[in-house]
């Protein structure tokens, strides 16, 4: 089996970030993923050759975007595409002759991904951009990081990968189940602000039920609370603490010992959470963390430890599901969700040239 998506063929104009992400969850799965990069300089192709985790499982073909010859060829390639996935800023496709207008003539069928920052229109669509400019402009960004602190982005999980190259993915899916049953093509325009706003659906809920201030570090999900929250062990490294319902309290509470004090009680009074959350990191303190991972571990207490990249893949869980494989010496995380009936085959950095 060549995973669920065995039979979709997509062109991948070559980028860096959300689209080969995009890009990586579709060839993942089966999908016929064909890399277009442009001529590279002493033998390389790509952004990191075959070292490029987002590049795997890919079909790679070289033309020179300003050649004739090869407009000619894409357009042929797209003849018989599903989709297409580019990620440069609105209007560059248009003047290279390779707009969606052109392209749906060629293939009525197609879906034509666009993947920017900004999207297609409105005020800022033609200015550069990175995530931690558009989750900022989200909303999102004002929701990362301490009381009192400054707004900490969490690397570019929330505009990258999930506002934009998950969405992406999502998106081309959504656009060929429609043109199997319509016939018809058409155009994503999928932008990292609207896709970072969009992660932000239940914070906004929250906040339009009155349910969270509107200052980071206070609330339930973003360090506000003691009982959700990472903490310092007393050998430098970090546990994650998730202890939300009551249940999962009291056996915090009972396992940690800091249910002998009566202050603890009152776990969701958001007036104490500061004076609470200073006991807890005190008390955490006082152990490492394996100490810590020996009286926890196992139970509904909602406990991990913080682990590191090197640490990760050797975990016990992760390694009896294999979450993390190796592929040239790279470790990496295997495709992901898994289809029990259309497993996705094992990862491969190594891209092959089309025929």
């Amino acid at each position: 089996m060549a995973g669920a998506l065995e039979g979709l063929t997509v062109l991948e104009f070559a980028g860096i970030g959300p689209g080969p992400f995009a890009c990586m969850m579709l060839a993942d799965h089966g999908a016929k993923v064909i890399r277009i990069d442009r001529p590279s300089k002493g033998g390389r192709v790509g952004d990191a050759g075959n070292r490029d985790i987002l590049n795997r499982n890919r079909t790679r073909i070289e033309l020179d975007l300003k050649d004739p010859a090869s407009i000619a060829r894409i357009r042929e390639l797209v003849k018989t595409a599903d989709a297409i996935i580019e990620g440069y800023r609105p209007g560059v496709m248009e003047r290279l002759g390779l707009g969606p207008d052109v392209l749906l003539a060629d293939n009525p069928r197609l879906v034509y991904g666009r993947m920017t920052g900004w999207g297609q229109d409105g005020p800022m669509a033609p200015l550069a951009g990175h995530d931690i400019n558009y989750i900022a402009l989200a909303g999102a960004l004002h929701t990362y990081g301490a009381a009192g602190g400054k707004p900490q982005f969490p690397v570019n999980a929330v505009g990258d990968f999930g506002g934009g190259g998950m969405v992406m993915a999502f998106g081309v899916l959504a656009g060929v189940l429609s043109a199997q049953r319509t016939g018809k093509g058409q155009v994503i325009d999928c932008a990292m602000v609207d896709g970072a706003a969009v992660l932000s659906a239940m914070t906004w809920t929250f906040f339009g039920n009155g349910q969270w201030k509107d200052e980071r570090g206070t609330n339930l999900l973003d360090g506000g609370a003691h009982f959700y929250d990472t903490y310092e062990t007393s050998d430098g490294k970090w546990i994650a603490l998730g202890s939300i319902e009551p249940q999962f309290y009291a056996l915090l509470m009972e396992k940690s010992g800091l249910g002998a004090d009566p202050a603890m009680a009152a776990q969701h009074d958001q007036s104490q959470w500061p004076a609470l959350k200073t006991k807890v990191a005190a008390l955490i303190a006082t152990k490492t963390r394996a100490e810590w991972e020996a009286i926890m571990d196992g139970t509904d207490i909602c406990f991990a430890p913080v682990l590191s990249l090197k640490e990760a893949p050797h975990h016990p869980h992760n390694a009896a599901r294999s979450t993390f494989v190796e592929d040239g010496g790279m470790t990496m995380p295997a495709p992901a969700p898994r289809f029990m009936g259309t497993p996705a085959p094992a990862p491969k950095l190594a891209s092959v040239p089309l025929d």
